[in-house]
């Protein structure tokens, strides 16, 4: 090869070289709900313009048949282009100060401090205001019957003709006739479409029926001594934790954060992880009420102690929001 073959071939690999794009690299911070795509930090010499990227729901909450985080996105972005988790949860900068009042709520409903007595005691008390909660909830007051003319499928059409997922939720339907549990796994299939048409505010009546009929079990525990509940305790909190999605993304009834709040707070403090994590983010992003970080550290801590962790939380576990709790 001559040496101006030589210069050709150099010159070439150069072009090509200047031509092709360097090599994309994504970074991704992800958990069960949700993933977030994370931008690197850009340099003054780097001119390279970078494309606005928003998060995306990637999965549903199926433990327990739940689903929390999959309602419709809102297309807002910051301008470092990531969505806001205040946008992912369907949060307004009003909701930081809305009113602490809400229709859905007893005006009677009693306030739990932290020091109320040790803690099977301040248990308690937030199944107590539990039952309150579901015992006057409005939508419970509403009447299940003729519900078969709002689209659940008669049981015989259901074991005959329909899969698998039809027959279950015919099942479920003709249950929850008297079933809390039935009730919320039937209510959840209204409201998500598992089996049957969505109805969300059928759906919706049949989970404030479930959280009043377990009311009705854990109150008369409740009453006769009973401080850790009675039989009905799961149902109830289970009950609860669905009515605060439902309130939060209004699945069925209007939109109600201060509801959602007092809900999701209910259930966390009766032990369920997910409220923990949900109220946390109520407290930490202002919905529903006053934003209080350190309550929202405390809330996530407890529901990572339990194994529910929220990956990208490190900061819950600085000292100036509570030491970490000993193993």
């Amino acid at each position: 090869m001559t040496l101006k073959d030589l210069l050709k071939k150099q010159q070439k690999i150069k072009d090509n070289a200047t031509e092709s794009s360097a090599a994309e690299f994504t970074f991704m911070r992800s958990d069960t709900n949700t993933q977030e795509l994370i931008e690197p930090p850009s340099y003054p010499d780097d001119q390279t313009p970078r494309p606005h990227k928003d998060h995306r729901s990637i999965s549903e909450h199926f433990s327990r048949f739940r689903s929390s985080s999959n309602a419709s996105v809102d297309s807002t972005t910051s301008s470092r282009g990531e969505k806001r988790l205040s946008h992912r949860l369907h949060l307004r900068s009003h909701s930081r100060t809305s009113s602490s009042s809400s229709v859905n709520l007893p005006t009677d409903l009693p306030a739990i401090s932290d020091d109320a007595g040790d803690r099977e005691e301040r248990e308690a008390q937030w199944e107590n205001r539990a039952t309150i909660l579901a015992k006057e909830n409005p939508i419970a007051r509403q009447s299940l019957a003729g519900s078969d003319s709002d689209g659940r499928p008669p049981i015989s059409r259901g074991i005959s003709d329909a899969q698998d997922l039809e027959r279950s939720t015919a099942l479920f339907g003709r249950l929850a006739e008297t079933n809390a549990m039935a009730q919320i796994l039937y209510g959840l299939a209204l409201r998500h479409g598992w089996g049957i048409p969505p109805n969300a505010p059928l759906a919706i009546t049949y989970l404030s029926q479930a959280a009043s009929n377990a009311a009705a079990v854990e109150s008369a525990a409740l009453s006769s001594g009973m401080k850790k509940g009675g039989a009905a305790k799961g149902e109830l909190v289970l009950a609860i934790y669905e009515l605060a999605n439902s309130y939060r993304h209004g699945w069925g009834v209007e939109k109600d954060p201060v509801a959602a709040r007092s809900y999701y707070e209910t259930a966390a403090n009766l032990g369920d992880t997910d409220a923990m994590n949900e109220v946390a983010r109520c407290y930490e992003e202002g919905f529903g009420g006053k934003k209080d970080k350190f309550v929202a550290a405390r809330y996530y801590r407890l529901a990572e102690e339990q194994g529910n962790k929220t990956f990208g939380n490190s900061w819950i576990w600085k000292d100036k929001y509570g030491p970490k709790s000993a193993p």
